[in-house]
């Protein structure tokens, strides 16, 4: 069975010997799974951690209906009755996502299209106003040409009247029109802001979700090839969150999710640290300039802090502990190399017990 595959049964916490299924290399795993199954499994799962806050669709009520269709895959269920379900639901979601960001851009098309509209109303009155002044210079010059001072006090008079009454409408108009782009352009802003932090912040937590985790990666990548600084990868994740959320339920869950973010950003605030979000409770922390075993040390102090720390939420008291995996970026490996060894170096922690951090052997992606 392939690793993902086994990673994904783990989440679930499910007792498969219990329920007729036999133990694999990392712990007791499902019997038959089908390689449709398991395309199934990874779609819906890679769907549930990419979902967006929409009318209608709330993202802890929409990821709790996909799990109950992994668990009940993972549980043997009948796959076609799965995939009915799930296809139904995702037509739903889809017109329902589309309407959302349509909505959204058309509200932000509205807000330029004003700032447009404003600003070219603006230009073509004083268009008109600069005709008008051209037209009462020319005469001017005319009555400068001629021999009647009569004339040219006249058109003096006109021109000085025309240029000042044009120069205060413009200062008027000028002041309202600034008045008028800075609120627009405030409101902008803040769509823009608003726009940038969905794309790259995780909804729930506000860490960096798994798209500009992806991008931190290509970045310090190029970096490190560049300059041979060290680049070491965290990868940890919330040990048995699925038996928090069963036990207190998904808004629990929620809310350790977003206690454990607290203290990652605590632990890790570097400017340069990066806290990333990439899976349900599972969390990369990319450290510049950190060998494996400066990234051990502070992974060391992470857990002491989330083992010392009891996290209360109205009337419930609680407490978790995570498991972590250490890879340092070697000379001439991929970043996918660098990922997979971090993973696999947490999936040993996972099956040794927990409540570790395992560093990865640099030979690993040698020997791969």
């Amino acid at each position: 069975m392939k690793k993902w595959v086994e990673k994904l049964i783990e989440q679930f916490d499910f007792d498969w010997e219990k329920n007729g299924g036999s133990p694999g290399a990392g712990g007791a795993m499902p019997p038959g799974m089908s390689e449709e199954r398991a395309t199934l499994l990874f779609v819906i799962d890679t769907y549930s951690k990419h979902l967006l806050e929409i009318t209608g669709h709330p993202v802890r009520r929409t990821r709790e209906m996909l799990d109950e269709y992994m668990k009940e895959l993972l549980q043997q269920g009948d796959t076609e009755k799965v995939l009915f379900r799930f296809r139904q639901f995702f037509s739903a979601y889809r017109l329902d996502e589309t309407a959302y960001v349509q909505k959204s851009f058309e509200e932000f098309r509205g807000i330029v299209w004003d700032l447009v509209d404003q600003l070219s109303e603006d230009m073509s009155e004083t268009e008109k106003e600069d005709a008008e002044i051209r037209h009462h210079l020319e005469e001017l010059k005319e009555a400068v040409e001629t021999n009647s001072i009569d004339y040219l006090k006249s058109e003096s008079r006109k021109f000085i009247d025309c240029y000042v009454e044009k120069q205060f409408k413009k200062q008027k108009r000028a002041s309202t029109r600034m008045k008028s782009i800075r609120k627009n352009l405030n409101v902008v802003k803040k769509q823009l802001t608003e726009a940038n932090d969905t794309m790259r912040l995780d909804h729930l937590t506000s860490a960096l979700n798994r798209k500009s985790f992806d991008e931190y990666c290509t970045q310090f990548y190029k970096l490190h090839s560049s300059g041979q600084q060290p680049l070491s990868l965290m990868m940890l994740d919330i040990d048995h969150f699925k038996k928090i959320n069963d036990t207190f339920g998904h808004p629990i869950g929620d809310f350790v999710l977003k206690e454990l973010v607290k203290v990652l950003k605590d632990v890790f605030h570097r400017e340069a640290d990066v806290v990333a979000r990439v899976g349900g409770e599972e969390f990369a922390i990319i450290l510049p300039d950190y060998t494996t075993d400066m990234a051990l040390k502070k992974a060391e102090e992470l857990m002491s802090k989330v083992r010392a720390a009891v996290f209360v939420h109205e009337e419930h008291k609680l407490t978790f502990t995570v498991s972590i995996g250490i890879s340092q970026l070697c000379t001439g490996e991929e970043i996918a190399g660098w990922i997979k060894r971090a993973d696999l170096a947490l999936y040993n922690s996972k099956n040794t017990g927990r409540n570790r951090a395992t560093v990865a052997p640099e030979a690993l992606h040698r020997v791969a």
